[in-house]
């Protein structure tokens, strides 16, 4: 199957986490096609061992974790972009966990960590593997959207 003998409301270029990511919030309602260059776990979304801030403990603010960022980006963090990522961080995160992404817990509740120049505890994590089992549940749920046709081995080399 060739991609220029289909039809798609969507085209995305590119297989990482925010490809699909973005490809399983449109998939519901748009018929999808996602192209990567080797294969659908090749690229380096997957290698990143840290995990993902957000504002989820109890005392935790979204003013301080901006704040924290601004500090860390020495003045090179748009405003307004940091508030926004913020924001959306812990709505991000429950998505995952319905996703089916194996979060580490401890009691029952998210472990957080302390990483880089955060003031608290707001690192999500997967142990010292958070990106690929981000990667492969996305890539699970992915490849069982109908909606969703995945490319892979192609190049896009003109649009």
């Amino acid at each position: 199957m060739t991609p220029s003998s289909q039809n798609f409301d969507v085209l995305i270029v590119g297989s990482g986490l925010a490809g699909l990511s973005a490809a399983l919030h449109l998939g519901a309602t748009h018929r999808v096609a996602v192209l990567t260059k080797r294969e659908l776990n090749d690229g380096s979304s997957r290698w990143a061992q840290g995990g993902i801030a957000a504002v989820m403990g109890e005392g935790d603010t979204l003013a301080s974790h901006v704040q924290d960022t601004l500090v860390a980006g020495a003045g090179l963090c748009d405003l307004d972009a940091t508030r926004l990522v913020v924001e959306g961080a812990p709505q991000s995160i429950r998505w995952l966990q319905q996703l089916g992404v194996p979060f580490s817990k401890e009691a029952g509740h998210l472990h957080l960590t302390r990483e880089g120049g955060h003031s608290e505890r707001r690192i999500v994590h997967v142990t010292d593997a958070t990106g690929a089992a981000v990667q492969n549940t996305l890539m699970q749920k992915v490849r069982n959207t109908p909606n969703i046709t995945l490319f892979e081995h192609h190049m896009l080399v003109d649009l």
